[in-house]
């Protein structure tokens, strides 16, 4: 019961030193002029599905949920987070050049076909990112139609 007690202290002791491990969790500054809603003048519905859905981990506008405040998790949030932006940043969607957005077109429109975006394990924790088959279509087509007038 002794070693119980002990390891159930170290426990708490390390769990309480790793919260002093800093995260930066502070976001840039947006740009309207390269930022993609306002770039774009994305339809409403395409606008609040992109920003429910993309924006916490696509953009320089992340929301961090309580949970990101403990680590380890918020480890991996922001490990979550700086991957996704390294990805597609819808902030700086203006300073892509022809290729990398045609190249992100495709690859957005592959995830959300298959599903793999947004990441089972955010929505589980985010109900406003659980995409409808109608509204996965709805930016299916939104960015098939970029692609196909070049409008990106």
């Amino acid at each position: 019961m002794k070693t119980a007690k002990k390891i159930l202290l170290w426990t708490l002791v390390a769990f309480a030193l790793i919260q002093l491990i800093p995260i930066d969790r502070t976001n840039k500054p947006v740009d309207s002029k390269v930022n993609f809603v306002q770039m774009k003048q994305a339809p409403e519905k395409v606008s609040t599905l992109l920003k429910n859905a993309c924006y916490d981990c696509h953009s320089d506008e992340t929301v961090y949920p309580r949970y990101a405040y403990v680590a380890p998790f918020s480890w991996s949030v922001k490990s979550h987070v700086n991957d996704g932006r390294q990805h597609l940043n819808f902030s700086v969607w203006g300073t892509y050049n022809k290729e990398l957005k045609e190249n992100m077109l495709d690859r957005s429109i592959e995830a959300l076909k298959h599903k793999t975006m947004p990441l089972p394990g955010y929505i589980v924790y985010h109900d406003e990112a659980k995409l409808t088959e109608a509204e996965r279509a709805l930016l299916i087509q939104y960015f098939e139609e970029m692609l196909k007038s070049k409008t990106y």
